[in-house]
């Protein structure tokens, strides 16, 4: 097995991770960072907490033994669209002393490496947004959903606190005690649930405020609807099983009836022990029993992992997965 030394960095709207590692699977560094998401927070910002990560990750290493880099990333193909963005991710690469070319993969892609070695399969990834992928050779191929909040994203975070309002507001509409979900809603979004004598003046109030704020602030309302399934409103359990629907046939318009590749579930709703993760396993188990399911782990050694398959074999692909990510 080749003794090359690689670096992957898994970059995220809140953190930066990036991991140092050798074909043997030596895990040889490791470096953590601020949210380097430059679509979310601008490309210099991004770039700054991509220096720190690799900075922390190396502080061990010769970067110069660095032969190969990937770095995972949500909106890559606006990066690599992006000379500005692009030219700052490259002076960061070279200030922690890197020589060695880097590709840059959406997260979708790093989602999957680290749930599986297989080289085909498909991911399915539900956090603020939802995107599903089918992969080939390791490639992203077919793609479906990811739309945004606006047009798609149906079984997101997002698409879970748009339908929780909903409810409170058809709640309030007809004039009916409000579902344990909507009274979860209402003390969030406006600090009590009380009613109005009039609940017209209650709806406006709670649509000024969900209209004042960006509308992608509604995934954090996602919790309320699991906490509000978790105690049992039929509300909350509709809602639920309506997403992992949705999530389900996003993987459909990608994934042949009859697949018996893996499916790795990735995003903070489908890794955790959440509601929709059991409804959306159970689901996609029944519409594909040959499928191995597992869920998405380390980004960052996922990476890592990406950029060592040009030295390393199948074989020794598979044992450099198992030793840094246990598949």
């Amino acid at each position: 097995m080749s003794d090359s030394i690689v670096v992957g960095l898994d970059v995220g709207g809140t953190s930066t991770r990036a991991a140092v590692v050798s074909a043997t699977g030596d895990r040889l560094g490791d470096g953590r960072a601020g949210g380097g998401n430059p679509t979310s927070h601008g490309a210099e910002r991004a770039a700054e907490e991509l220096r720190t990560a690799l900075g922390a990750a190396l502080a061990r290493v010769d970067p110069k033994l660095v032969r190969a880099g990937v770095i995972g990333l949500a909106g890559a193909g606006r990066l690599l669209a992006d000379p500005a963005g692009r030219a700052a991710f490259d002076q960061a690469w070279h200030d922690v002393g890197l020589r060695c070319p880097y590709t840059v993969h959406g997260d979708a892609l790093v989602a999957y490496a680290s749930g599986t070695a297989a080289t085909d399969g498909t991911v399915l990834i539900a956090g603020t947004g939802a995107i599903a992928a089918q992969v080939r050779d390791l490639t992203l191929d077919r793609t479906a959903d990811g739309h945004g909040w606006l047009l798609g994203d149906a079984g997101s975070g997002f698409w879970l606190g748009r339908a929780a309002v909903q409810r409170t507001l058809a709640d309030l509409d007809c004039h009916r005690e409000p579902a344990p979900l909507s009274t979860l809603v209402l003390a969030e979004l406006l600090g009590s649930t009380e009613i109005a004598a009039n609940p017209r003046d209650t709806v406006d109030t709670l649509v000024q405020v969900v209209t004042r704020r960006p509308a992608v602030e509604l995934a954090a309302l996602a919790p309320l609807v699991i906490r509000a399934h978790r105690d049992g409103d039929p509300a909350a359990v509709a809602i639920v099983a309506e997403a992992a629907g949705h999530l389900a046939d996003s993987v459909a318009r990608v994934r042949a009836s009859d697949a018996s590749t893996p499916i790795v579930l990735g995003g903070g709703l489908l890794t955790g022990n959440t509601p929709l993760a059991e409804s959306v396993t159970a689901t996609l188990a029944g519409r594909w029993p040959d499928a191995p399911l597992s869920r998405a782990g380390d980004g960052a050694a996922a990476a890592a992992w990406l950029a060592a398959q040009p030295f390393v074999d199948v074989k020794e692909a598979n044992e450099l997965h198992r030793s840094l990510l246990g598949h």
